[in-house]
């Protein structure tokens, strides 16, 4: 796996989240605090950026979440000192579910989930005039372990150049509460629902496959001879493959 300098990598989020704001002539941020590592970092570091009087935090739990999601959010935002607020997100989600989808397989109610929140986090970015922050990482954006004008929709990524395995390191050096480092990470979009357990792999495999693969641009052979085995490789390859479309904007014809 790559080696990168995270106190330095640290500095150069910091400076790029407040070019961000500076380019779109704002000054306030919006972060949406699930209570798991990617959003507490990405809070972490606007609060570092441009200091938590202007960064605005919002906790959006459903009826189902697991209500430890909840509390985690509630640690972050207490270790933060960051003024947050709690939108249940369940009304809106199940007048929808309950009047036109009651029948509705699990991923399309974690979907919907997932955009009624980015709903509320860019009408709350209009409240405040500011820009939302978006909470991916490189191994969900490659994988496209995230949804489609849910969770991908953002105004910009602070943490999508780095993959999960380096993100837990961020959140060491950022000395984050450990509730959020040590849990298993989760979408939280239904019932015991983990990262690694959907995808069938670990990130630390994940990441490593994907490295050698889209990065180094090295050949399955090289990763079979580190020990990896095939059916991993191929898993990685087919979500990658899969999640193409989400990596782009939607194409348009070319003018003749």
């Amino acid at each position: 796996m790559r080696k990168i300098d995270l106190k330095r990598e640290k500095d150069r989020i910091i400076g790029f989240i407040r070019d961000q704001l500076e380019s779109a002539g704002l000054n306030d941020l919006i972060v949406g605090i699930s209570g798991g590592i990617d959003s507490a970092i990405t809070a972490a570091l606007c609060v570092e950026a441009i200091g938590r009087e202007k960064v605005h935090g919002f906790l959006l739990p459903y009826r189902l979440s697991n209500a430890a999601s909840l509390e985690d959010g509630k640690a972050v935002a207490i270790h933060l000192r960051l003024n947050s607020e709690i939108i249940d997100i369940s009304p809106m989600v199940d007048a929808y579910i309950e009047k036109y989808i009651p029948d509705a397989d699990r991923l399309r109610r974690g979907n919907r989930m997932a955009r009624e929140r980015m709903c509320v986090l860019f009408d709350q970015s209009a409240k405040y005039k500011g820009l939302v922050a978006g909470t991916g990482n490189k191994s969900e954006l490659l994988t496209g372990y995230v949804t489609q004008h849910g969770d991908g929709a953002c105004a910009f990524e602070p943490l999508g150049h780095l993959y999960k395995t380096e993100i837990f390191e961020l959140a060491k050096l950022l000395k984050l509460p450990d509730i959020v480092i040590t849990k298993p990470p989760t979408a939280d979009l239904w019932e015991e629902q983990t990262d690694e357990s959907e995808m069938g792999l670990t990130y630390k495999t994940l990441d490593e496959i994907l490295y050698v693969l889209y990065e180094k641009k090295q050949s399955e052979k090289h990763l079979i001879k580190k020990g990896f085995l095939q059916k991993d490789i191929n898993r990685v390859i087919q979500l990658y493959r899969k999640s193409e479309f989400k990596r782009h904007l939607p194409p348009q014809p070319e003018m003749e």
